[in-house]
């Protein structure tokens, strides 16, 4: 089993879509094993994000991230990490193909709704920023 993380971010948060997305994940057979609600302060968000702190869109995405509450949540199972990233779409919403969170939730590229981790390495350093062991249950 692969574990990967996914983040709902403050404005599906905001938007109280953190029910239909998890309904979402769970329809994909994607099992929840950890998860939180929790408010990211700067400098937490500047962590997280660290590998794009030279990109330009670095300090708008991590002031957005801080924004406003988020829930982070670890999914299990066969190839999590690609089918996650699947289930997501596209970071742009209108590039996102049908059925997908981001098609159905996404406001636009920048408050895209979710997060997902890119590769096996990623998901291990994201899921250990939130949960230690003891907390995941799967």
């Amino acid at each position: 089993m692969e574990l990967t993380l996914c983040l709902i971010k403050p404005d599906a948060v905001r938007r109280d879509l953190v029910g239909s997305i998890l309904y979402m994940i769970e329809k994909a057979d994607l099992k929840i094993v950890a998860m939180k609600m929790l408010k990211l302060d700067l400098p937490l968000a500047q962590g997280f994000y660290h590998v794009h702190k030279e990109r330009p869109f670095f300090g708008e995405l991590t002031e957005y991230m801080a924004s406003g509450p988020i829930v982070a949540v670890v999914l299990a199972g066969n190839n999590a990490i690609k089918r996650y990233r699947e289930l997501m779409g596209a970071t742009d919403p209108a590039q996102a193909a049908d059925g997908t969170i981001r098609k159905v939730h996404a406001i636009s590229k920048g408050e895209n709704s979710v997060h997902g981790s890119d590769a096996p390495e990623t998901a291990a350093f994201e899921i250990g920023y939130f949960f230690n062991a003891t907390e995941l249950v799967g």
